[in-house]
């Protein structure tokens, strides 16, 4: 999150070549296939069985078959996508112009050799006949002129790098400048849809391993028996590693471009974008109030992807523990 915000209201994705309104892509048979969360489909399954069943398909998913990542949805060109796009063109124009002054610098080493030769030759010519003179002298008109035509081809190539960096300069500058970030941890309970907490880390892209897991020793319960994440950084260190030993949980790792493994989390990563997108915040301690503030309204309201219908997260959990 960027540590200041501004209320916006975001427009529905529309087709640009239709028109139609694009809600998300049709799921195809190979996604439901290679999908490991389908083994919690069977509602009467019991979840450890369950959760060790996906801690195999989802290690079965995680060799690097394809690293193909999934298109988005038509009319859905985000901000950070046209960021990326942009970074991207700039950055093939740079290797552009890095390969372009390798090839001058050959060119022009080139031309110091040839003129330290044509020195030589002007010397050694005093002792040769007119004609031969003359022919020395045509050839070095003809290598000057192709050295003149050479800086002027470099001029005219100067000026075209000049204005397509330029031009990727202009589109950059229209995107809003975000120069502080805010990291989030989103810690969910799959089983009564609790979120836990949301932990802020001002280091935003920063953000280290130590303080994940310091905000988790606080977090995790002590009942404890699977963890869900992303590949990240964080969840991938040793670290990360000797906290599953000593707290005494599995630790699973989703397959590579697979959100759907941990929809749960995802589901509420989307509430919380959604939330604060109509929020307006100027640093991290408004931020963390209004953070406080959607976790105290999200777990007291009905929730329903839960199997009682009518009740929230907190008052399932109330009624996980008197059973």
């Amino acid at each position: 999150m960027p540590a200041q915000h501004a209320a916006q209201q975001k427009l529905p994705a529309v087709s640009g070549s239709s028109g139609r309104l694009v809600v998300n892509q049709p799921q195809t048979e190979q996604d439901e296939k290679d999908w490991p969360g389908r083994v919690f489909e069977d509602e009467k399954r019991d979840y450890a069985e369950a959760m060790q069943a996906f801690v195999a398909a989802s290690q079965a998913q995680s060799q690097p078959a394809s690293m193909d990542m999934p298109t988005e949805s038509l009319g859905e060109v985000s901000l950070a996508a046209q960021k990326r796009a942009l970074n991207k063109e700039e950055e093939e124009l740079r290797d552009e112009r890095r390969v372009v002054r390798q090839q001058r610098k050959a060119e022009d080493a080139a031309w110091k050799r040839l003129r330290a030769e044509e020195k030589r030759k002007q010397e050694a010519a005093q002792s040769q006949s007119a004609v031969e003179r003359e022919i020395h002298k045509e050839h070095k008109r003809v290598v000057w002129q192709q050295r003149q035509e050479t800086v002027t081809r470099r001029q005219q190539e100067d000026v075209t790098w000049r204005q397509k960096r330029n031009a990727l300069r202009q589109q950059m500058s229209q995107f809003p400048l975000v120069t502080v970030w805010i990291a989030i941890l989103v810690v969910t309970d799959n089983c009564t849809r609790q979120c836990l907490g949301l932990p802020l880390f001002v280091a935003g892209p920063r953000v280290t391993a130590e303080m994940v897991i310091e905000a988790l020793r606080v977090l995790l319960p002590p009942e404890l028996q699977f963890v869900i994440s992303d590949r990240g950084q964080h969840f991938t260190a040793k670290m990360f590693e000797e906290l599953a030993r000593a707290e005494g949980f599995v630790h699973v790792v989703i397959a590579r471009h697979r959100p759907q493994s941990n929809g749960i989390a995802e589901r509420f990563v989307r509430t919380l974008k959604a939330w604060l997108r109509s929020q307006t915040w100027s640093n991290d301690e408004e931020l963390a109030v209004l953070v406080e503030q959607l976790l105290a309204e999200y777990n007291d309201r009905p929730h329903q992807g839960l199997p009682l219908p009518g009740l929230s997260p907190n008052e399932f959990a109330n009624r996980i523990w008197l059973m």
